[in-house]
């Protein structure tokens, strides 16, 4: 889905992007010792960190909860592009030093997307509105390097698993990982996101989505009919309106 020089400048985005930095509250707990340091030291030495390291594409969206759509949050993916099909991604609740680990999402092709059975499709959400949308982006790499990024996730699905409330739009967070973990979903229609989700995130991150919203329009001849457009469809406390090249696939 994205090559090698689009995850090189998407790694080097996340590392000298530090006017993007969002923190957020330490976690409860005593302060680290200085044997917890020492040991971490010796660790950083010592052992390898080869999982994480391919962990090099930064992406930042946002996410209903299924069940409780007005329970949405700004998440920050961390991917690691396994193959052309397949990425794997930790979600953060910022892209600051103390940020807290959330979630996780996987998201495959539509290729990948057809092999699954019925019962399991219910649980991938699909992407087309988000990137279409703009609330989708990749902070910091080229414009065209993003629209190259963009155009490979078109028509793809993500499973997403949120495991920490660490703060929602107008909602509290919880101190600790706390109850079961919650599916998250995607957004389909324009008001379905709470406006100031969405512009708190671009004032932050100097990005306008109502500009890539227009230069994204290009990709609306890419868009195919996706399940899980509908399943959020009149669950929100506000009008919404049908994005332009974002269609449900037929039930069948």
């Amino acid at each position: 889905m994205v090559n090698s020089t689009t995850a090189a400048l998407a790694l080097l985005a996340s590392i000298a992007c530090g006017a993007c930095l969002a923190q957020t509250a330490p976690v409860p707990g005593e302060p680290k010792s200085a044997k917890t340091i020492a040991l971490e030291a010796g660790a950083k030495v010592l052992q390898s960190a080869a999982p994480l390291r391919p962990f090099n594409l930064y992406m930042v969206g946002f996410h209903p909860m299924k069940e409780h759509p007005e329970h949405q949050m700004e998440a920050h993916h961390y991917c690691h592009q396994m193959n052309e099909d397949f990425a794997q991604c930790t979600l953060f609740d910022s892209n600051g030093g103390n940020a807290r680990l959330n979630g996780i999402e996987y998201i495959i092709s539509e290729k990948l997307f057809a092999t699954l059975p019925p019962q399991e499709k219910a649980f991938w959400h699909p992407h087309n509105a988000e990137i279409l949308s703009g609330q989708l982006v990749a902070p910091g790499i080229p414009a065209p390097a993003e629209r190259a990024l963009m155009r490979s996730k078109m028509n793809s699905y993500g499973k997403t698993w949120h495991v920490w409330n660490t703060g929602h739009e107008g909602g509290p967070s919880d101190q600790l990982p706390l109850g079961p973990a919650m599916l998250a979903w995607s957004f389909n229609r324009d008001g379905e996101a709470l406006p100031t989700l969405v512009e708190r995130r671009d004032r932050r991150l100097g990005i306008n989505s109502a500009e890539l919203r227009k230069q994204r329009a290009e990709l609306q001849k890419l868009a195919r009919p996706q399940s899980g457009v509908d399943d959020l469809k009149g669950k929100f406390a506000r009008p919404t309106r049908e994005l332009p090249g974002v269609v449900a696939q037929p039930a069948p």
